[in-house]
């Protein structure tokens, strides 16, 4: 009698609601973390980025964790205290000031239009018209013309006051998980590992680890020569003179961390320097400018290299491309995802070639043609 073997069944319901229960628990882990999850991605970032320093400076304090993490933990706090000590300390010193530019905007008449403006070309001439159309106002006039302006840069300011308590909480909370993780960042990372290792295998954990290696490329590459490139334009502004020079240095700093580089925050100050009759210190910019602007070739091709050995048509245009999509938290991000997707193609490709010949040559062999013998045999000539 034959014997019948059943073939089991797939239960479509039981299949389709499994996957929508757990499609459920992830949308629904990801809401309850929603308020967490900026600040993880950040502190991730942070500790992906200095963990090297972290194990230096574990190793000078022989061995203890805990001391390294309170340096590490301390060095970050400082990151938003000292800026926030410099602003409210500039503000009260400046009060005074303040108080002073308030009462003037009754009395406020614009200056006659300095005479390097009319000599600009394609725009001198109208600049220079308008700015005596201007001039011409009495402050009444004039304060009711930049009345609209007024509101909407006091509307922006309060909005941005108002954001400042949420911002401030976010950094506190990125400094507290960057402190967890900097406790426990083996374990983080080995439970990491093995869940994409779970996902694809010996792929999977290569991912993970050249996810890490792109962090720190970015952070080492782009972040460190951003902050060489406005510390030397820093030192330049302070030592001409140019007045504001801690913005402008901020603003060579985020042009720099775009990739936009240091010339369009520096170029205006030396043409400023230069239209006011200060042609020596216009000169010193100059130099500061270009030096800034050609040690970003030099420095971060090597950091980026120190960091991973990631090609710069990966990490030049995730750095940028992460930046429009994402905001700053995309300085990271972007590359990362452009060198695993780059990783996972060429893996792929090769896997689907490992089984395959080599590739046909130009050449081509003739094969041999046997030498027939009287007897019907055949000998094949040895080459």
């Amino acid at each position: 009698m034959p014997t019948t073997t059943t073939v089991p069944s797939r239960d479509l319901t039981r299949i389709t609601l499994s996957v929508l229960g757990i499609g459920f628990l992830i949308a629904g882990s990801l809401w309850v973390l929603r308020p967490f999850l900026s600040a993880l991605l950040w502190a991730t970032m942070v500790v992906v980025s200095t963990w090297p320093l972290m194990l230096r400076l574990q190793g000078r304090f022989a061995g203890r964790r805990g001391a390294a993490v309170a340096v590490m933990t301390t060095a970050l706090l400082l990151v938003l205290l000292i800026p926030l000590y410099l602003a409210v300390s500039t503000i009260l010193g400046q009060s005074d000031r303040i108080v002073e530019l308030a009462k003037e905007l009754s009395t406020l008449r614009l200056p006659p239009p300095p005479a390097w403006l009319n000599g600009l070309p394609l725009v001198g001439e109208k600049l220079t018209d308008r700015w005596l159309a201007l001039a011409a106002l009495g402050p009444q006039e004039l304060t009711a013309r930049l009345a609209p302006y007024l509101r909407t840069a006091l509307a922006w300011f309060a909005a941005q006051a108002g954001s400042f308590g949420s911002l401030v909480l976010n950094f506190l909370l990125t400094v507290a998980i960057a402190a967890i993780l900097y406790a426990k960042g083996e374990a983080a990372a080995g439970q990491l590992r093995r869940f994409f290792r779970r996902l694809a295998g010996a792929r999977g954990d290569a991912i993970v680890v050249l996810s890490g290696s792109a962090i720190r490329a970015v952070a080492l590459g782009i972040v460190v020569t951003a902050v060489v490139q406005s510390a030397i334009a820093g030192i330049g502004l302070v030592a001409v003179g140019v007045p504001f020079a801690a913005i402008f240095c901020a603003i060579v700093f985020l042009l720099c961390i775009a990739q936009l580089g240091p010339l369009f925050g520096m170029v205006p100050c030396v043409i400023w320097l230069y239209a006011t009759g200060s042609p020596a210190r216009g000169t010193v910019l100059l130099v500061v400018t270009i030096f800034a602007q050609v040690i970003d070739n030099v420095l971060r091709p090597l950091l980026i290299k120190k960091g991973a050995g990631l090609s710069l048509l990966l990490i030049i245009p995730g750095v940028i491309g992460g930046l429009l999509w994402l905001g700053i938290i995309g300085l990271f991000v972007g590359p990362v995802i452009l060198a695993v997707t780059s990783t996972l193609l060429e893996s792929w490709i090769s896997s689907g070639l490992g089984n395959e010949g080599p590739a046909p040559t130009a050449a081509v062999t003739a094969t041999p043609r046997p030498t027939v013998l009287d007897g019907g045999g055949s000998v094949t000539p040895s080459s």
